[in-house]
């Protein structure tokens, strides 16, 4: 079983709200020095998951708009939001995502990832839109799930796209990790000798086919703990408890599989 570290450069009742709300503006590039060969899996995995963080920093950048109540249409639509994380994209990446290769399963991957973006964006626009309402309950974390939802459905038999996190932190079971992201989380990225920030992946066993996982870890900073720091068990914004975590602690992850 073939593995590596690669360095690098996040229940409607709200899986990872402040978590993601932080980690979705840090498009730090850790992709813009790969140099491996096109439509390698590393490539493809690490693409995969700067589009989403791209996306969602897109919606974490506009929470405060969307929130507005005395404010409706937002302009924030498909397009908008699509053409900014395409922007992040090239910023983090050094590339422009539609110079990239469109005809092999990278090409194809990313452009179902855009397709589940434009789509979360267009049935969203009822809620982002109502005027007279502050919270929307529509933020980085909800906006990313159903991201990688969309993806899952329309491209399940080739890779998958996941948000997961430690056990203790999962308020959504849907998003709980799997035998191999536990594990992951808890021989590697919990180890005090793993360096902060580094990407792990190994060619392992999913869903009964042989794939390519790739996992980043994400750390809570300051504006997560409004909802997910102390004191442990107080309820926050979205009405969940808040988990008692600190700051620079592991609470999240990016999972991504490429089916081989």
């Amino acid at each position: 079983m073939h593995k590596i570290v690669l360095t690098t450069f996040t229940h409607f009742r709200f899986a990872f709200v402040g978590l993601l709300f932080a980690l979705a503006v840090n498009t730090t590039p850790f992709v813009a020095t790969i140099g491996y060969a096109a439509e390698s899996n590393e490539e493809i995995a690490l693409n995969l998951a700067t589009l989403l963080r791209s996306a969602r920093a897109v919606i974490s950048d506009n929470q405060k708009l969307i929130n507005d109540a005395s404010k409706g249409d937002k302009g924030l639509s498909a397009d908008f939001v699509v053409n900014k994380a395409k922007s992040n994209f090239e910023k983090a990446t050094g590339k422009n995502i539609d110079d990239l290769p469109s005809d092999g399963l990278l090409g194809e991957l990313l452009k179902s990832e855009l397709s589940a973006i434009a789509t979360v964006m267009n049935e969203a626009q009822a809620v982002i839109n109502e005027s007279g309402v502050g919270f929307k309950g529509f933020l980085p974390a909800i906006f990313a799930r159903q991201v990688t939802e969309k993806f899952r459905a329309n491209s399940g038999d080739k890779a998958d796209l996941k948000l997961t996190a430690p056990k203790k932190y999962v308020r959504n079971r849907a998003n709980r990790p799997d035998k191999w992201e536990n594990g992951v989380i808890e021989k590697q990225f919990k180890s005090p000798e793993y360096t902060k920030g580094k990407a792990f992946f190994e060619t392992t066993p999913k869903k009964g086919k042989n794939a390519f996982r790739l996992m980043i870890p994400e750390y809570y900073k300051a504006s997560c703990l409004a909802c997910h720091g102390e004191p442990k068990g107080e309820r926050d914004i979205t009405g969940g408890k808040k988990e008692g975590g600190v700051l620079g602690e592991l609470g999240g992850a990016i999972s991504v599989a490429i089916f081989q």
